[in-house]
């Protein structure tokens, strides 16, 4: 059974960022500011190497308009030993996807760290920074092609992204793409995801791990709908999965929490985005973010969320 509970409402502080409306860019939280690099227009159009910076949301300047890295289309993103991190992902238009690992200290100067990580190359992987590594998990060799032998269920790891060591070459849950992991409890987890094409094979389940190579699961079936292309954060002490989709519901608009990954509450607030996917969300300011993503249309809004300090009970 699932709970429910109304919250705050969310409020849009920017109905259209100066980037050009997009979904699948990178984002993370750097030197106090929301960034936004890379993403998707259209299949055919090339995808944009732009890296967008703000300090509230509402004010962004552009860094460098066009970034050395080509393969900006549901790449790895993220912060890592003061540095800015962009990995993996698809250049458009076509399939060709990238195990290139970039970084920067100011969005403007990329530096090549390594062409050949042993990760082959991937687009829709997950990742997150665990142990004071950098992690990459699953993700699918070909966009277009979600075959058991293309998609990955791998962990990997690196201390400098220049070396990068297996954690293990078939981790316990099902080979996926478009998952979302998150560091909480000391524990690394990973959540939702699944294939897209040909066959489309949604998940909800949720599972966690300790080193990255031993995975226990949690839920077989959390209360939130199976999904891909979502969201997923940690913030006032609980993760958080926020919109995506699925070929049975199109996009979602629900915003679920939890403390331990197998009960769930959806938030529910009488004003909040319109649902979407592929969108960036953030933790920032002590509010949630959400911005960008497909929601019937591309956009570039931008949305928070404040939860009061104690309003969600006791961890």
């Amino acid at each position: 059974m699932s709970e429910s509970r109304e919250g705050p409402d969310w409020v849009c502080v920017n109905r259209q960022a100066p980037w050009q409306a997009r979904d699948s860019q990178g984002e993370f939280v750097y030197d106090d500011h929301l960034w936004v690099l890379g993403g998707w227009f259209t299949p055919e159009t090339p995808n944009p190497r732009d890296v967008w910076k703000s300090p509230d949301g509402k004010q962004w300047t552009c860094t460098v308009e066009v970034a050395p890295w080509e393969h900006s289309d549901l790449s790895a993103s993220m912060v890592f030993r003061d540095r800015m991190w962009f990995m993996g992902g698809r250049k458009l238009p076509g399939a060709e996807n990238s195990n290139k690992v970039w970084s920067s200290t100011d969005g403007a100067e990329w530096t090549l760290e390594t062409d050949d990580p042993g990760w082959c190359p991937r687009v829709a992987a997950s990742f997150a920074v665990f142990g004071d590594r950098m992690c990459i998990l699953g993700g699918t060799e070909s966009f277009y092609d979600h075959s058991d032998a293309m998609v990955k269920n791998d962990v990997w790891s690196s201390a400098d992204g220049k070396q990068w060591e297996r954690a293990t070459a078939n981790a316990d849950w099902s080979k996926r793409a478009h998952a979302q992991t998150v560091v909480f409890d000391d524990k690394l987890w990973i959540m939702g995801g699944g294939l897209w094409h040909p066959e489309h094979v949604a998940a909800n389940d949720v599972w966690c791990s300790e080193d990255g190579a031993n995975w226990t699961q949690v839920t077989a079936a959390a209360p939130w709908p199976p999904r891909l292309w979502f969201s997923s954060v940690v913030y006032r002490d609980r993760m958080w999965v926020l919109g995506g989709w699925s070929k049975e519901n199109g996009n979602f608009g629900d915003v679920w929490y939890s403390k331990d990954g197998a009960h769930w509450t959806e938030l529910k607030s009488a004003v909040v985005w319109k649902n979407r996917h592929e969108h960036s969300a953030y933790v920032f300011n002590d509010k949630l973010w959400v911005a960008g993503g497909y929601a019937e249309t591309l956009n570039s809004e931008v949305w928070t969320l404040e939860i009061p300090e104690g309003w969600l009970g006791e961890k």
